[in-house]
């Protein structure tokens, strides 16, 4: 078996064993998982984040545009180009759940692949407002 590279172990166990597991509950459990992790590691800037994707080996996160309520961030690495069949639903929780901590309000987020690139866009609702 020929090795792809470093992340190796990392891919085996993200793309395959979690699949396994979790069967067909797998991207909603890898969504509130993110959102698990996100209230774990609590970020306050969006900098900070861009930070915790690149040590966390979950791509280059870049924050494309920025409403009121919205906002839309592009996820890249190097391995989206290849045959990439991984789920993005972690990403999207744990910015989903960080962008909700900023704004105390609900928040949630959904994830698409358009030519290599993750688009991930977060909605919040700022009507709907969490109490501290």
């Amino acid at each position: 078996m020929e090795s792809r590279d470093e992340t190796f172990g990392y891919d085996l166990l993200r793309n395959d064993i979690l699949k396994e597991v979790f069967g067909q509950e797998h991207d909603s459990i890898m969504y509130w998982v993110g959102k698990a992790l996100a209230r774990k590691y609590p970020l306050h800037t969006i900098e900070e984040t861009i930070d915790f994707f690149e040590k966390a080996n979950w791509g280059t996160l870049s924050l494309v545009k920025e409403k009121k309520q919205e906002r839309l961030f592009e996820l890249r690495g190097e391995w989206m180009d290849k045959k990439d069949d991984r789920c993005y639903q972690l990403e999207a929780g744990f910015l989903a759940q960080q962008v909700e901590t900023w704004l105390s309000s609900y928040t949630a987020a959904t994830q698409t692949k358009k030519k290599g690139i993750i688009h991930i866009q977060v909605e919040s609702d700022l009507h709907d407002t969490i109490e501290a």
